[in-house]
């Protein structure tokens, strides 16, 4: 608008008055800023009716802006402007990345384990009241339905998708937006309705979670088999130094591959169970023998320490010995 009001009324004394570009544009500058010098000629009476209708669209334009600026740097608004800035070319870079669509009770948890284990991610929210307690945690405010919040959060370089927002329609809304923004995309959604399950499947989840169904075996498991619950819920507890019950893909160049798991010591040096090994989606073996042989792609159900753990992980990337 200011650059308006000058390209205005420089123009408008080249035309009313016939003044040279910059007596024109010296003139106008003067007189938004209410300085109060005198005129550079004098004014017709065509100049001078000109000039009133300046003063009364360009003062109040220039009062405006000024104030804006003076809010934007004392309020903190020009922080806030960085700070989105560089929050969006954070998201940009990410790259095998999750991304956490909701982020109320089940999406705080959610969030808690991935920081804890040093997984990238990103959490869209809609309400910009949550993210308040976001942290040092990357927060996108949008609506996760849409497909351009969506490629905002970069989804088509994320490696998954975790969609616990509040409705199981809105969930389907994201797993069909996200399917369809990017094929090869791991998707997991939370179903509240029993019958939504089969949809949201339909929809291109890869896997659906009920927490109702879950926390209902949870306590029935309680009852019946408190044992084996207190014990899965110690090897699994997020921080637990003790004992932990870890995951390891079996990567391509890994000096794993082609030896038995008495040959890797996994068990006689580290001390690590062997609890089952996943060769494909449909082929796990549980609690394989000495002689079971490791191949690339397998992924290892481990129960040990965490400093173990994380040696046999070493030791399943490529060229690691």
């Amino acid at each position: 608008m200011i650059v308006f009001i000058i390209a205005f009324g420089t123009m408008g004394y080249v035309i009313v008055e016939g003044w040279n570009f910059f007596d024109s544009l010296y003139m106008t500058i003067i007189t938004i800023t209410t300085v109060g010098y005198r005129e550079i000629h004098d004014l017709s009476f065509e100049g001078r009716l000109f000039t009133i209708f300046l003063i009364v669209g360009g003062v109040g334009t220039v009062l405006y802006a000024l104030s804006t600026g003076v809010r934007i740097i004392v309020e903190g608004e020009l922080k806030d402007i960085f700070g989105r800035k560089k929050l969006e070319k954070k998201i940009r870079e990410l790259y095998d990345h999750y991304i956490v669509c909701g982020y109320g009770r089940m999406g705080k948890i959610i969030s808690r384990e991935l920081k804890t284990e040093g997984v990238k991610f990103v959490v869209i929210e809609k309400d910009p009241r949550m993210s308040e307690e976001k942290g040092d945690i990357l927060f996108l405010i949008g609506d996760a339905t849409r497909d351009h919040t969506l490629k905002e959060a970069g989804v088509e370089k994320a490696k998954g998708l975790i969609s616990v927002l509040s409705t199981d329609a809105e969930n389907l809304f994201v797993v069909l937006s996200a399917r369809g923004l990017n094929p090869n995309l791991f998707i997991i959604a939370r179903s509240a309705e029993e019958d939504s399950e089969q949809k949201l499947l339909r929809g291109g989840a890869t896997k659906v979670i009920s927490p109702y169904h879950i926390g209902g075996l949870r306590m029935a498991h309680t009852v019946l088999k408190p044992t084996v619950v207190d014990f899965i819920e110690f090897a699994t507890k997020s921080g637990n130094i003790e004992l932990q019950m870890q995951e390891i893909a079996v990567q391509e160049g890994s000096r794993l591959i082609g030896m038995t798991l008495e040959q890797c010591g996994i068990g006689r040096d580290l001390g690590v169970i062997i609890v089952a090994i996943k060769q494909s989606a449909d082929d796990t073996k549980f609690n394989p023998t000495f002689r079971s042989t490791l191949k690339a792609g397998d992924t290892l159900i481990a129960l040990g320490e965490i400093s173990k753990l994380r040696a046999i992980e070493e030791m399943a990337k490529p060229g690691k010995a």
